[in-house]
């Protein structure tokens, strides 16, 4: 027998508060926390310079000119005031797997040895996963809830050259299936309007998501930041971005419309940290009316997440 698929209204999309509330039944927030780590894609290892849209200050609150606080500060300093809540330790800045296996088990254990700290959001690169740290993390698993976020960007292998990603989309998709296998969860994140792509090839990439079944996706809008090569090529017009909110909404929806109802929306949006250091797009809208406006947009099409 068939399994009935369930009526979402227009409008509808999966959000991460919503996740949280059915699975804890309470809020839960994340905070950024900057532990030290570098990157493959810099260091040479992989290649050097990173990304070519790439400047962790601009995004990663923790990190920056001034000298790091220690994780517990930075998870006191994070949580939200007069707020009874639980909280996911993100290991935000850099590559958070980068590490000797006996480095990562001691931050993860600072970070979890806060109680009101119920688990951990890992971000780093599909490149930066071994057997050893796929142990390491599947014991973590199996204590706390665990989040392993893969930086993808895009599906286009062509497109993963010009951006100086370093990986293939193959290796991702390999990552998220050796990820798989020990249980973890996984949340994928993608740029919407890197040089050369157009709905159709974000489309692609939302299709090849649904194909290997993440479990999240964070959707950003590309922002030029200071000292990055994007932002030479942008200063030299060659680079477009969603000047406004706009002209972003409608290929942010026709993408949700395509992405699993399942999956869970993290985030529909860039969000740079400092003013100064981004270029452009500078948008006046805050996160909720970013959100609002994709309400708006899908009720008006009548659509929802998952329906096409």
């Amino acid at each position: 027998m068939t399994k009935q698929p369930i009526y979402r209204e227009p409008g509808w999309y999966y959000r991460l508060n919503d996740y949280f509330r059915e699975k804890f039944g309470q809020p839960v927030y994340k905070i950024p926390l900057d532990a030290g780590f570098s990157c493959p894609n810099r260091d040479g290892v992989v290649n050097k310079g990173g990304c070519t849209y790439c400047y962790n200050p601009s995004f990663s609150p923790a990190s920056g000119k001034y000298k790091p606080l220690s994780l517990e500060e930075q998870i006191a300093s994070g949580k939200k005031k007069n707020k009874s809540a639980l909280y996911l330790a993100y290991f935000q800045a850099y590559t958070n797997t980068y590490a000797p296996i006996k480095k990562l088990r001691n931050l993860y254990d600072q970070a979890l040895a806060d109680p009101e700290v119920i688990g951990l959001s890992i971000a780093t690169r599909p490149d930066c996963i071994s057997d050893q740290i796929l142990d390491l993390l599947e014991e973590y698993n199996r204590r706390c809830y665990l989040l392993l976020e893969y930086g993808l960007q895009s599906v286009h292998n062509k497109t993963l050259v010009k951006i100086n990603r370093g990986h293939t989309a193959e290796d991702f998709s390999r990552a998220v299936e050796l990820t798989h296998h020990r249980g973890i969860a996984v949340c994928a994140h993608i740029i919407l309007g890197l040089p050369g792509e157009s709905t159709r090839m974000f489309i692609d990439t939302i299709h090849f998501l649904n194909q290997i079944k993440v479990e999240g996706v964070k959707f950003h809008h590309l922002q030029v930041i200071k000292h990055t090569s994007l932002a030479k090529d942008y200063a030299a017009g060659k680079v477009k971005v969603y000047n406004q909110l706009a002209d972003y909404i409608p290929p942010l929806c026709d993408c949700l419309e395509i992405l699993a109802p399942s999956v869970v929306v993290h985030r529909l949006a860039s969000q740079a940290t400092s003013t100064d250091l981004l270029i452009a797009p500078s948008w006046p809208e805050s996160a909720g009316q970013i959100a609002s406006a994709v309400t708006t947009e899908l009720i008006k099409r009548g659509t929802h997440q998952g329906c096409h």
